[in-house]
């Protein structure tokens, strides 16, 4: 094999980052698509084509960065969700493929509504929003997030994807939503225990704490959420969390308590319970 083709520099990218890695050439593939400007079939389909000095140069710095760690999604700037490409930055979470089962759910239940008020709690990117906006143009979707920095990249993201109808602003929680109602909330908040190993593992290393820790084992934002939607749900409105993968039982304990009914728990691709939702059919006394 020349050592200047793609089909090298791939196998050489893939040889650096076994060890941090658990996709290294999926994530070499990725880091090359991102210095030549060209898509992944290029790869496959001209693998003897041969590469620049420059871009050489360029590929091995973003080789260095993703050994130090650095998430693929943000060196290259990019992270795909729902099949449509988002801006991400240090500022959000990374979406991530798990996050895909409640936007199906979502549309599981409600698709054939025509008409429908969502809301999103938290949107980061606004990936759970804006995969919602491109299925269902009609629905009106508010999402918000207490980060103006995560609110700007939303803004851009919408911007990008031609779904400007969004309508996307800064809050803490609900407390900018005003009196309004909705027949959808939903929300991806943090539930990581501060103590937990996981969080000086992976890409997670690199993602905002304020995204991703919360008090109360990692539940107190979730029982916040699910305290509040109760003044903002519409009588039979439905509520939507994704939460860690042990937390199913103590996301539906929450929400039985609080009087909601029809309490379920999907899994996600994986196996693990991932998505808890929950309907409002009457409201508690």
């Amino acid at each position: 094999m020349e050592n200047n083709t793609i089909a090298y520099w791939i196998a050489h990218g893939q040889e650096q980052l076994v060890s941090c890695s658990d996709s290294a050439k999926l994530d070499a593939q990725i880091l090359l698509c991102f210095v030549l400007d060209k898509e992944r079939s290029y790869l496959l389909t001209w693998p003897e084509k041969e590469v620049t000095e420059q871009s050489e140069q360029q590929y091995l710095a973003l080789l260095q960065r993703r050994i130090m760690g650095e998430p693929i999604a943000y060196i290259v700037g990019v992270q795909e969700f729902w099949s449509l490409p988002f801006r991400v930055s240090p500022a959000t979470l990374i979406p991530r493929p798990d996050t895909e089962v409640l936007v199906e759910l979502v549309l599981e239940h409600f698709g054939e509504l025509d008409t429908l008020h969502c809301l999103d709690l938290g949107t980061g990117t606004g990936a759970i929003a804006l995969a919602l906006a491109s299925e269902q143009p009609n629905w009106q979707i508010d999402a918000i997030d207490f980060s103006l920095d995560a609110v700007k990249l939303a803004k851009q993201n919408a911007q990008d994807l031609h779904l400007s109808h969004v309508n996307i602003f800064q809050s803490d929680w609900f407390n900018a939503v005003n009196e309004r109602k909705f027949d959808v909330i939903v929300s991806n908040p943090p539930y990581i225990d501060a103590l937990d190993k996981h969080l000086s593992q992976g890409d997670v290393r690199c993602e905002p704490e304020s995204a991703l820790v919360a008090d109360e084992q990692g539940l107190g934002d979730i029982k916040h959420i699910a305290q509040q939607a109760l003044k903002f749900l519409n009588t039979h409105g439905s509520l939507f969390f994704e939460h860690g993968f042990e937390q199913g039982q103590a996301v539906r304990n929450i929400l039985t308590a609080l009087g909601y009914d029809n309490v379920q728990t999907v899994r996600d691709f994986n196996g693990h319970e991932r998505i808890t939702w929950a309907s409002l059919y009457t409201r508690p006394t």
